[in-house]
């Protein structure tokens, strides 16, 4: 089992969320899909981004623009970086990832290409809205949805939980519960330790 939990505001999350989903078809694995807002964990554990960010070292900024590019070639995916918006307000997608539950994979995947690909404000409600409509989602129902305190208290939920797990940053993603990887470069790691699980169970 994998436990996937992810903010669509990230870049390195849209790699991972497009490559571990045939991973886990190759390998007979579960994805359980956990939304939050990673800007929740970096106030609680992690403001080190925000100093990064503020003061950038120019030759290692200049080599993860480069990183980024080489991974989003290697995975088809067209990622603009930075976007118009950056950092964008998410929180309104990711709840909408809650509300949505099990058929929240086009939805995200929608997001993270409107966001990345296509340069849209993903915080606004008109976006949202365009996203609703492209996979067949009823955008009054999820404006109403994502309203609910209950689905607010989840997505505030998963945060809260990644961090008391010893996640600081999206993607974190868990096998079996208790072995923790961060990023889309630990793929292969994972893997292993996929086939590793299946090779005991046998």
């Amino acid at each position: 089992m994998i436990e996937f939990f992810f903010d669509c505001s990230s870049p390195w999350t849209y790699l991972a969320f497009h490559n571990i989903q045939p991973l886990a078809r190759e390998l007979g694995a579960e994805i359980i899909w956990r939304p939050i807002l990673v800007g929740g964990i970096f106030n609680t554990v992690n403001p080190s981004v925000y100093a990064q960010r503020e003061k950038p070292v120019p030759l290692k900024a200049r080599y993860m623009k480069k990183d980024l590019q080489d991974w989003a070639r290697s995975a088809g995916l067209s990622i603009k970086m930075p976007p118009t918006v950056f950092p964008v307000n998410s929180v309104k997608a990711m709840r909408g990832c809650i509300w949505l539950g099990k058929d929240m994979v086009p939805f995200a995947t929608s997001v993270f290409e409107a966001y990345w690909g296509g340069d849209q404000d993903i915080s606004q409600d008109a976006v949202l809205a365009g996203i609703c409509r492209k996979v067949g989602v009823d955008e009054a129902k999820f404006f109403a949805g994502i309203s609910e305190q209950a689905i607010k208290d989840q997505l505030k939920a998963n945060t809260e939980e990644v961090v008391a797990r010893g996640g600081f940053g999206s993607p974190t993603i868990f096998v079996n519960k208790t072995d923790m990887y961060f990023g889309n470069d630990r793929l292969p790691l994972i893997r292993e330790a996929l086939l590793r699980s299946k090779a005991s169970a046998a």
